[in-house]
């Protein structure tokens, strides 16, 4: 039986919705019906490169089933809730909303009138974190690592917003617990906003994470590594692999076993976006809902809520940039 296709549209096209426009021309069963940007310079060529219509908001209701937002972050709400009152399912890049205010805005829009709304945390369908779910026991201790290099997109927002919530997400995925103690710290380097932060996370479990985030480095590093009982876990976003390492004799003379764990290859984006069509199609909940993105958003105002208290101790002032002239 063929499956009914699905029309979907991007509203906001630069780096990220460009992206999205192409690989929903790649999946089977979905119709690229338009793309909509507040650059109609850049929406052209879009609209152009992947054979589609230049449209607008208004336009769209009645016309898709689905759209992809990747607009500034101070948009997501009023976007959202917009093509969500128009009976259309949204999928919205993270961050979910600009604060949790609004972010309560986009869940009731949501249930209302019973939309879809997934989160655009792409890491959930890493084929490296997919191939660790399966072992994940009871991990006591994280260490994370999220380092890019400078690129002048999402400037509007925090590190803490624009990377390190990556992590958060996954991190609440995994310990499964309530953040009961939070120390972290932040500074601005080539920006007026937090550029590259570190953060010490305690759950009610009894776990531990230590996250780095940062977009001013050299190299770019997209690591997570976890432990529990007898054994270590490191995977790598960005080579799609995963390591199992097992206590096979404890010391004074330890042994261990290295067991690579088998993962399938693929762009995190295309999973993300097949699962948000099915989602559409088959009338079932995102893996990564609005209550998700609204937890790893809270969870983020709390890490930068410890960021500004720290900055004020320190007087922290200091080290922002000079202003240009």
């Amino acid at each position: 039986m063929t499956e009914r296709v699905v029309r979907v549209a991007v509203v906001g096209v630069g780096d990220f919705g460009r992206n999205h426009a192409r690989v929903y021309r790649q999946i089977e069963g979905v119709d690229l019906v338009g793309v909509v940007d507040s650059d109609s310079e850049r929406a052209r060529r879009v609209a152009d490169q992947f054979g589609t219509s230049l449209c607008d908001l208004e336009s769209l209701s009645g016309c898709v089933d689905a759209v992809s937002v990747a607009v500034p972050t101070n948009e997501h709400a009023r976007i959202g809730c917009r093509l969500l009152a128009q009976g259309i399912d949204v999928l919205m890049e993270k961050p979910i909303a600009a604060t949790v205010s609004e972010a309560d805005l986009l869940v009731d829009a949501s249930r209302q009138y019973a939309r879809v709304l997934q989160i655009g945390h792409l890491e959930r369908f890493n084929p490296a974190f997919v191939a660790v779910l399966p072992i994940i026991k009871e991990p006591l201790y994280f260490e994370v690592h999220r380092l890019g290099v400078f690129s002048p997109r999402s400037l509007d927002i925090d590190v803490v917003y624009d990377v390190m919530i990556h992590d958060l997400d996954i991190l609440l995925a995994l310990a499964d617990s309530p953040v009961t103690s939070i120390h972290a710290l932040g500074i601005p380097v080539i920006t007026d906003k937090v550029d590259i932060a570190h953060a010490r996370l305690e759950f009610a479990s009894g776990a531990v994470a230590n996250l780095t985030a940062s977009r001013v480095s050299t190299e770019r590093v997209r690591k997570l590594r976890f432990f529990q009982e007898h054994e270590y876990i490191s995977l790598d976003y960005a080579r799609q692999d995963a390591l199992r390492i097992r206590v096979r004799q404890p010391a004074p003379e330890p042994q261990f076993d290295f067991v690579p764990i088998p993962t399938r290859p693929e762009e995190p984006l295309a999973a993300e976006l097949r699962a948000f069509v099915d989602a559409v199609r088959h009338r079932t909940a995102p893996l990564v809902d609005a209550h998700a993105g609204r937890r790893a958003l809270e969870l983020a105002d709390r890490v930068m809520a410890g960021i500004l208290e720290h900055n004020q101790r320190v007087q922290l002032g200091a080290f922002a940039p000079p202003r240009a002239n």
